[in-house]
């Protein structure tokens, strides 16, 4: 068991992020080209099972893209920007309104770290189901409410110089729990990434959760640093003791 998610008693456990090209059997998969959220797929990870997606069942356009699948915005009805912002009127689904203008969407859109991975399948799986002999997982995800969200804040920083081993960017639930944060594994010194902020993923997790994910090199690290740091003081024990204990 993860030493973070044990001394932070988390809710849920750790939910491992894996690229490749071998489909695991018995995984939850959204039928093709249907409609789905990543999220609610990754809230079943969390809670034990395994999610798979491919190409053609990744859910929908934002989740094609925050599972890097490409830039599946390229098609999105009536274009992704008005979706975002306005709408673009009669005939089109209502925009979202999370940003001001088309043009200030469209930016967004283009600033995002669009990828298209060389591997058929991106899996989640519960951390402790994966078999390292079979290779490592590209990201490591935990749900985690504010006093857990702040114990990993703290221990994201605690080797390294200044205070900006975390940040929080604006995308969909499924940009900030993988695109964003494999932008970040290919950074010399990668950050962990805070998300599931995008309201429209906000049902699929409890209201009290948000998601801190970090890639693999990062966790084992975090992982490493858990014995000796502020998890064993006395102003941690305080918090932790209002922490429930996991069912």
């Amino acid at each position: 068991m993860s030493l973070i998610a044990k001394e932070l008693k988390l809710r849920y456990a750790p939910v491992a992020i894996i690229f490749t090209d071998e489909k695991p059997e018995g995984a939850l998969q959204f039928k093709e080209e249907r409609w789905g959220c990543v999220m609610a797929l990754f809230t079943a990870a969390a809670k034990g099972q395994t999610a798979v997606f491919d190409r053609q069942t990744f859910g929908c356009r934002g989740g094609g893209v925050g599972l890097g699948f490409g830039n599946q915005y390229e098609v999105f009805p009536g274009g992704i920007e008005y979706f975002l912002s306005t709408g673009r009127g009669e005939g089109y689904r209502e925009g979202e309104a999370y940003k001001k203008t088309p043009e200030l969407a469209r930016s967004f859109v283009e600033q995002l770290p669009i990828t298209d991975i060389p591997y058929t399948y991106v899996v989640f799986t519960p951390l402790e189901k994966v078999d390292l002999q079979k290779g490592t997982p590209q990201l490591v995800c935990f749900y985690a409410n504010p006093d857990q969200l702040s114990a990993l804040v703290v221990l994201a920083n605690y080797d390294r110089p200044g205070n900006d081993s975390v940040i929080i960017p604006f995308g969909a639930g499924c940009h900030t729990v993988c695109l964003i944060p494999c932008q970040e594994a290919r950074r010399e010194r990668p950050r962990a990434v805070v998300g599931i902020t995008d309201i429209s993923a906000r049902p699929m997790v409890d209201p009290d959760i948000l998601s801190f994910t970090v890639p693999y090199k990062m966790f084992l690290e975090m992982e490493a640093n858990v014995p000796g740091s502020f998890l064993e003081k006395h102003a941690w024990e305080r918090v932790k003791k209002r922490i429930p204990d996991p069912q």
